[in-house]
């Protein structure tokens, strides 16, 4: 019985394709203005976009803007300004869901905090990837997931209305994603006897 099993799982694990390899996943902690944790925000490459799981406390209660921004600074005595504008790996494009020539690659959808101040969510989004190409929001200096006080209003450029910046997180990759295939050549064809 066991040998059985025991085949059955070295052929189900034969048989995965390569892309059941492990996807790039990233993390982002967030502080609040104070420099206190509010949680953190989980990024994984899912099959069609990225998985974000958000995990965060201490939010005044209500919804909450969600953006991507350009830089991976956290600079509270800035008020996470040196953060810069929302991402936008598309030149040209507008900020907010409802805004014609929208949204931007960090436009992400409110979320809401509890009366406890808890906000447990997920998002998954097919606007950027955690690769290395030209939609990965990792370049030469990084990139900060921001929460907003107030709810977006996915219309009102350039934030959406959505005031001050209450809690920022740089955003870190901690696995890569999984190495290409090289590109192989097929082999030549074998020569075709010509008849005299």
């Amino acid at each position: 019985m066991i040998r059985v099993l025991l085949g059955l799982l070295l052929a189900l694990s034969l048989s995965m394709p390569a892309d059941a390899q492990p996807r790039a996943r990233a993390v982002a902690r967030l502080a609040g203005l104070d420099g206190k944790p509010v949680g953190t925000a989980s990024f994984r490459a899912v099959a069609g976009g990225v998985l974000i799981e958000l995990d965060l406390y201490g939010l005044p209660p209500g919804a909450h803007g969600m953006h991507l921004h350009t830089s991976g600074q956290c600079d509270a005595q800035s008020g996470f300004m040196k953060a810069g504008p929302i991402l936008a790996l598309r030149p040209g494009r507008r900020h907010g869901y409802l805004a014609k020539g929208g949204p931007m690659t960090g436009d992400l959808p409110n979320q809401f905090a509890g009366t406890d101040g808890r906000l447990k969510a997920n998002i998954v989004t097919n606007a950027f990837t955690l690769g290395n190409g030209k939609r990965s929001i990792f370049d030469r200096d990084g990139v900060s997931l921001i929460v907003k006080k107030r709810g977006d209003d996915y219309r009102t450029q350039p934030i959406g209305n959505s005031g001050d910046r209450i809690a920022c997180g740089v955003v870190v990759r901690t696995q890569g994603p999984a190495p290409r295939p090289l590109f192989r050549p097929p082999p030549p064809k074998p020569a075709q006897n010509a008849r005299p």
